[in-house]
């Protein structure tokens, strides 16, 4: 069973669109929330998330904010800007699939959240003690989350040693014999310095987690940005992946 996990698309369909071809087949869709914010493609990217194979989907703090008419104290400026331009450009079916997601969704085996199991939609999980203490807010064997547009995974040691951060390899799968917090990376928007578009692949069968990076129309997605008023740091930030 192969299943496609991603996150931080942040209205970006080329970029989606690429991700969605690289993958290839797959069974299921596990999506960490921020479908929409700083891109101007969002109502494109929740009809076509909306349609991806056995899709779970969690809300993410842009999702929140732009399906939601409350404040912006959470957000930067350029933030706050795209989201106000976002409120005025979504269609009423994006917002009500926003306003539907739920913050948290548990099974048997994972736990999949935007920021974090103990705060869903704002805490950054970043090191090994904000992992050590998310630990104990899940009972499955792993969770999944998103929100620092980072692929990087925690695994959970024994004897009151830190977790162990890892930035897994794009294209190396990791067999996972523990608990663990992994993180995709972020489809519309890497920070990480660099400006592929970033995805996991999860084989709950074989017990692997592989990272996967996949390169997009850039320049086309800057344009349409441009295009739409939204801040230009919000374009310009996509060459370098920052």
């Amino acid at each position: 069973m192969k299943i496609l996990v991603i996150s931080d698309i942040h209205a970006n369909l080329t970029a989606l669109e690429a991700v969605i071809k690289e993958a290839g087949k797959f069974d299921a869709t596990w999506c960490l929330g921020d479908l929409v914010g700083y891109g101007a493609d969002l109502n494109e990217c929740v009809e076509l998330v909306s349609s991806l194979p056995n899709l779970l989907c969690v809300k993410g703090n842009h999702d929140l904010a732009i399906g939601d008419t409350g404040n912006l104290d959470m957000f930067n400026y350029e933030a706050s800007e795209a989201i106000r331009i976002s409120r005025r450009i979504i269609t009423p079916q994006t917002n009500a699939f926003l306003r539907a997601l739920p913050e948290v969704i548990v099974t048997d085996l994972v736990t999949l959240a935007h920021g974090s199991p103990g705060n869903p939609i704002w805490e950054y999980i970043l090191d090994p003690q904000d992992a050590d203490q998310n630990f104990s807010q899940f009972t499955t064997r792993f969770a999944f989350v998103g929100h620092s547009h980072l692929p990087l995974m925690f695994l959970e040691q024994e004897n009151g040693k830190k977790s162990q951060r890892k930035f897994p390899p794009a294209g190396m799968p990791v067999v996972l014999t523990g608990r663990a917090i992994m993180n995709p990376g972020s489809v519309g928007q890497p920070r990480d310095n660099d400006p592929r578009a970033s995805f996991g692949l999860f084989d709950p069968d074989a017990m692997t987690w592989e990272i996967h990076r996949v390169a997009y129309d850039i320049a086309s997605v800057q344009a349409r940005i441009i295009k739409a008023g939204l801040p230009e740091k919000h374009a310009n930030r996509l060459s370098a992946g920052w």
